[in-house]
C-alpha cells in the first residue's frame, strides 16, 4: 500500500482492510475444500473464522460509507475509530496466522499432503502481508 494519499489515507486504509478480510474469509473455504479428510473440529473452527472475517468486513464497509459521507472532513474521533479498527484487523489476522500454524502442525491430513502444505503456507504469507501493512499504518500513527 502506498502512503501518499493525503486526505484519502483513511479511506485507502479501510479499502485494504476490506480486501484482506474478504481474502481471509475466502481462504477458510479454500482450506476446507483443499484438505481432504480435514478433522471436523478444524472445519468447525474454520467456519467460525469465516464468519468472524465477514463480520469484520461488514464493520469496515460501514466505516468506508461513513468516510465517504464525511466529504473529506474526518473528525479526530472518527480517525481514532478507524485506527482502532485497524488494530482490531491486525490482531485478528495475527491470531488467524497463529491458528493456521497450529493447524499445519496438528492436522494429520495437512501434514501428509504436500499440496495442502503449500496452500497453507501461501495463505499464511498473504495474511502476514496484510499484518505488515496494518503494522506500518499503526506505527505511522505514533
Amino acid at each position: 500500500m502506498q502512503f501518499y494519499y493525503g486526505e484519502q489515507q483513511p479511506l485507502r486504509i479501510l479499502d485494504e482492510e476490506e480486501f484482506w478480510k474478504q481474502q481471509e474469509a475466502e481462504h477458510t473455504v479454500v482450506i476446507r475444500e483443499v484438505v481432504e479428510g480435514l478433522e471436523e473440529k478444524y472445519i468447525k473452527i474454520l467456519k467460525e473464522w469465516e464468519r468472524a472475517f465477514y463480520q469484520t468486513r461488514e464493520r469496515v464497509v460501514s466505516y468506508i460509507e461513513t468516510v465517504i459521507r464525511s466529504t473529506g472532513r474526518i473528525s479526530p474521533e472518527l480517525y481514532q475509530e478507524i485506527f482502532s479498527l485497524t488494530y482490531f484487523c491486525y490482531d485478528q489476522s495475527t491470531r488467524f496466522i497463529a491458528f493456521l500454524n497450529e493447524l499445519m502442525e496438528n492436522s494429520e491430513p495437512i501434514r501428509s499432503n504436500l499440496i495442502a502444505q503449500v496452500v497453507m503456507r501461501h495463505i499464511i504469507r498473504e495474511s502476514e502481508y496484510f499484518v505488515g501493512i496494518a503494522r506500518t499504518v499503526l506505527y505511522s500513527r505514533q
